[in-house]
Order: structure tokens, then C-alpha cells, then sequence
């Protein structure tokens, strides 16, 4: 399995970011059938260092990722949110059962 995570401080953000950020999660959801799994949560860890939202996601192969990372809803997404991101680590990591 491939995994995705990305760690963001997000600023400036209320009710009506989250209402489009569900959407865009609904819409790679619904569009992107070999996404395995996929959110946009908040960071509940207090060693976090103000990283306070993550998206964490999972494909079958990095090749599956590498379709999600150019895919339209994944650059709508990632335009959309672009603004309100102060900060942003991301993880790309694999792992074999």
C-alpha cells in the first residue's frame, strides 16, 4: 500500500473552507476509484508544531498516486486550499504487508 499524507497550518480558514474541502474529499471520493482511502482531518496530536490538518491517503501503488497527483480534482483541490496553506510537509511512504 502507498501512502499520502500531507501535514498543512492552515490560516484564515472557517465554515465555508470546510464546506468546499468536504466537497473537493467527496468528489475524489466519487471520481477516483483506485484512491483507497482518503481524508481531511484535524491534526489531534499536542506535538504537532502548529501543523494542525492533515489529508491522509492510500492507493494500491505509487503509480495510483501518481494519477491522483494530476488529476482535475486533485489540482482544483490543491489550488483552492493554496491560499490558506502557512505551511506544508508532505509524506509519501510504502508499506508491505
Amino acid at each position: 500500500m502507498f501512502h499520502h499524507i500531507v501535514l498543512m497550518r492552515l490560516s484564515g480558514i472557517d465554515a465555508a473552507f470546510h464546506r468546499q474541502v468536504a466537497a473537493y474529499v467527496a468528489r475524489v471520493r466519487a471520481e477516483l476509484p483506485y484512491v483507497r482511502s482518503y481524508a481531511f482531518v484535524p491534526n489531534r496530536a499536542d506535538r504537532g508544531e502548529g501543523y494542525d490538518w492533515a489529508v491522509l491517503s492510500s492507493f494500491d501503488t505509487e503509480e495510483d498516486h501518481d494519477r491522483y497527483q494530476v488529476s482535475a480534482v486533485h489540482r482544483e483541490m490543491r489550488a483552492y486550499m493554496a491560499p490558506f496553506i502557512a505551511a506544508l510537509i508532505a509524506c509519501d511512504a510504502e508499506t508491505r504487508a
